[in-house]
This record gives structure tokens, sequence and C-alpha cells, in this order.
């Protein structure tokens, strides 16, 4: 019985040292060293301070800054601890509440909402932690921005046409702008 256990345990211990240290381990320094900032969450810093992550939202929602999707994430917004969406169907009435209480804050917020608003200023995504929009739901705040700053809505559109990146590769996914590096900018501060 002992020589049958023996190839058993000289198996699982082999295994166990490839798939638990050695495989993490090299994938780890795979990482480090070709994708560093991404497997470092991206980041992004102003003056040596992280100010948050390329890939996370932040709440932001005072007028003179651009939002971004609302988060599902609840008790707290963008917490990527408990990243979901809420899973409310188009007949549910507690999405027609949100999507209410947004359009009554853009309102209050000085925003001109008697033209459509684009959905992903009124609506959660899938994951809740959307740091983008769409160059629509930007275009659609330029306004507001602007006049809360004191600019001219031509000078926001443009720093809002050169923070809009493209289509991944040039074909997947659809134009988009990240909202904490767009805030950044109208700020004057410059994100590394």
């Amino acid at each position: 019985m002992k020589a049958q256990f023996r190839p058993l345990i000289v198996i699982f211990a082999v295994l166990a040292v490839v798939t638990g240290l050695v495989y993490p381990a090299v994938m780890t320094a795979f990482g480090q060293a070709v994708f560093h900032r991404q497997v470092n969450g991206s980041l992004v810093e102003v003056n040596g301070k992280v100010v948050g992550s390329a890939l996370i939202g932040q709440q932001f929602d005072a007028p003179q800054y651009f939002w971004g999707r609302l988060s599902a994430t609840s008790p707290n917004p963008y917490n990527a601890t408990n990243s979901g969406g809420s899973n409310l169907g188009p007949t549910n009435p507690a999405l027609a509440d949100e999507v209410k209480g947004r359009i009554a804050a853009l309102k209050a917020a000085g925003t001109d909402v008697s033209q459509p608003i684009p959905a992903d200023l009124v609506t959660s995504s899938a994951s809740g932690l959307d740091p983008e929009i769409s160059p629509a739901a930007a275009a659609y705040q330029v306004a507001r921005v602007a006049k809360a700053r004191n600019m001219a809505p031509s000078d926001v559109q443009k720093i809002v046409d050169r923070y809009t990146q493209g289509r991944q590769f040039g074909v997947f996914g659809e134009p988009r702008v990240n909202v904490l590096e767009l805030n950044l900018a109208l700020d004057g501060k410059e994100a590394t």
C-alpha cells in the first residue's frame, strides 16, 4: 500500500510547488517586467501623489467637473471590492427612479436637460466602476463645465477632444473619454 501512495504524494508535492509557487512567481515577474503600470493598478499620479486609477472611476459631482457613469456599487460609489451591476431590469421602478435622480442632479448642476441625455450619464454599467464616458456624454456636459469654470465652451471642448481616445487598435470598443484625466487637465494638472 505504501508503494502506491508514494508516487501520488510525490506528484502532489511537485504539482503544488509548480502551480503554487513557481508559476505565480514567474507570472508576477513577467507582469512587473512587461506590464509594470497595469499590474500595479494603472495609478494616476500628480506631483508624485496618487490621485486615482485610470481603470476605476471616481465620484465627481461638483458642477465644474465632468461626471462619469453612475456607480452601482454600494454603499460607497466606485468601490472596487464590491464590483457588480445593479441587476435592475428595464421595467424595474428602481431603475426609473435612479435615472430620474440623475436627471434631477444634472438639472440642479445647471445642465440643460431639454436635449436628449446620453444613456451613460444616467445609467450604471455592468461593473459599476467605469472610468470613462462616451464623447457624447462629455459633449453634453461642456456648457455646464465651461460656465462653472468661466471658460469658453470651445476651449473646454478642445480639452475634451484632446482626451478622447479612439477605438482600441482602431476596431475594438467605442471612442471614450477618461473622466479623471479630463478633470485633471481642466485643473491644469499633468497626470503621470
